[in-house]
């Protein structure tokens, strides 16, 4: 019997070029180049690799050229954003390309289902691939194991390099290093020879007077209309304000020099979904941070003046300076305008109680635009007439009432003992993890350490609000006292900035008699 001998081919060095069936006809070959980044090392690159494939697929007699699709400085976690990747997969799909050839499977996606359903949805219309890198050809009967292999090595690539990223963001704001987008940010910019914040000075003028405008009773809604009439540029640049915006800046908390960092966070590293920060990651407050365009006790004012709008069941008007500003006396809801005889010659705006139709009818008479000037006018220039009494009296109001120092010890103290606890409950969880010890006892030790921090944590909460609220009061004091000694007599007529300075609201009674009540709390009827 004959011995058979085997002999093993080796493969060849060569790399296999899927050359087509029919050799006669040429495959419609494109390149496809992307870097994730605008770095200049990364654009050259970039370069590189148009020049590569473009020179490379004409130098095959085979190949005919078709185009090199490009994507330059955008992430490749998926494909959503890649114009250029969306344009070279359209044109495949419509018959115009063979074959595409790109460097590596990271270059082509780093998310696995992006690159597998990319390329059995080619498969389909018999476009193939080809990773040069890993010397992949996806019409190969490996092709597609190896694709699912390189392809979950490269999104774990992904997830590795987003966890440093968010890990090095994370320790930045943690040693209270700030950064924001600038260019979207009015009345800070950046100092580029010593990268630090500083203020816009004809930006910070835009910023105070929103703050302004808002604190004399206007809506963010009507803010917006005032300074898209007036033609102030957004901070975006553009010509049209809206009231998110306004909303936005007035609750933003750089504007007063602090920064709280990591409002927001990226929940899923391929989809680079956003969510708000509701306690599932940390937050770092820093204050001090930079120079303040808003003094801090006007800004807490605005807040807490935000946190007075949204409360109740009406809702807050800011469409004239007198919108929540008049109060019924007999069922102490806020009067609203409303327009008679609107289309003739006999309009006229009156305000009204909004309970006047409601239930249980209120039975207080409207008051036209004119009684209200009529009856601030006289306020005020009975209030003048005690001129240095009010301003000593309020001066006692804001030294007394608007005291801090006490609650300030206590927010210490609270503050002290949240972190005690914080070191207590880390050190029993270290000891449970390295000691074994009774579990029953050590969950009651723990809920009782967490019950004891929720319980610091709340009065905490309180205490920060009652220092806020008191440091707004005692700015809307100051104002109201700076007002008034800038005036020297009585006033003819209605004078809308002193209105809107002073004037906390006013009230009418079922006689139609008007009470001002003013920011230091003094009541003058008209």
């Amino acid at each position: 019997m004959t011995q058979r001998k085997v002999t093993t081919i080796p493969p060849t060095i060569s790399r296999y070029t899927a050359a087509p069936i029919n050799s006669t006809k040429k495959r419609r070959v494109a390149g496809y180049a992307r870097v994730s980044t605008d770095h200049e090392e990364q654009t050259t690159s970039y370069e590189a690799q148009v020049d590569y494939y473009t020179n490379y697929i004409k130098s095959r007699d085979d190949w005919e050229f078709v185009a090199i699709y490009t994507d330059e400085g955008i992430s490749a976690t998926n494909t959503k954003k890649r114009e250029g990747f969306k344009a070279m997969i359209a044109d495949a799909l419509a018959g115009k390309i063979d074959l595409i050839i790109t460097k590596s499977v990271s270059r082509f996606a780093r998310n696995t289902v992006d690159s597998l359903t990319t390329i059995r949805q080619l498969k389909e219309h018999n476009v193939e691939c080809y990773f040069e890198k890993e010397n992949i050809w996806t019409f190969d009967s490996k092709g597609e194991l190896l694709i699912t292999i390189m392809s979950s090595l490269a999104q774990e690539e992904s997830r590795s390099i987003s966890e440093n990223v968010t890990w090095g963001q994370r320790k930045r704001m943690a040693d209270g290093k700030v950064s924001f987008a600038y260019s979207r940010f009015m009345g800070l910019d950046m100092d580029k020879e010593t990268g630090k914040i500083v203020v816009n000075p004809e930006q910070a003028e835009v910023v105070r007077l929103i703050f302004r405008l808002f604190l004399e009773g206007m809506t963010p809604h009507s803010i917006a209309a005032e300074l898209t009439h007036r033609g102030i540029k957004t901070p975006g640049g553009k010509d049209v304000w809206n009231q998110q915006t306004v909303r936005r800046m007035l609750s933003n908390e750089k504007y007063k020099g602090d920064a709280l960092l990591q409002k927001e966070f990226t929940v899923d590293f391929l989809q680079k979904k956003m969510k708000k920060n509701e306690g599932e990651v940390p937050q770092y407050y820093v204050e001090g941070n930079h120079e303040a365009i808003i003094s801090p006790a006007v800004f807490d004012m605005v807040q807490a003046e935000l946190a007075r709008r949204s409360k109740g069941g009406t809702r807050y008007s800011g469409v004239s300076i007198f919108s929540n500003k008049i109060k019924c006396a007999d069922c102490g809801g806020w009067f609203g305008s409303k327009v008679w005889h609107s289309t003739d010659r006999y309009r006229k705006v009156i305000y009204r109680c909004n309970r006047k139709y409601n239930g249980e009818k209120c039975g207080t008479p409207h008051v036209t635009e004119d009684e209200v000037k009529a009856a601030f006018v006289s306020a005020y220039n009975q209030l003048v007439t005690e001129k240095k009494e009010i301003i000593a009296n309020a001066e006692i109001i804001r030294r007394t009432l608007c005291a801090t120092d006490s609650l300030r010890e206590e927010r210490q103290k609270l503050e002290d003992e949240m972190l005690v606890l914080v070191e207590m409950t880390k050190s029993i969880v270290a000891e449970n993890a390295r000691i074994a010890q009774d579990q029953d006892e050590y969950q009651n030790r723990y809920d009782g350490l967490v019950q004891r921090y929720e319980t610091a944590k709340t009065r905490y909460d309180e205490v920060a609000a009652a220092i806020s609220a008191k440091e707004a009061q005692s700015e809307r004091l100051v104002d109201f006292i700076r007002m008034l000694k800038k005036q020297d007599g009585s006033i003819a007529e209605f004078d809308e900035r002193l209105w809107g300075c002073m004037v906390d609201f006013v009230t009418v009674g079922r006689k139609k008699e008007i009470t001002v009540t003013f920011r230091d709390g003094t009541e003058i009827q008209a």
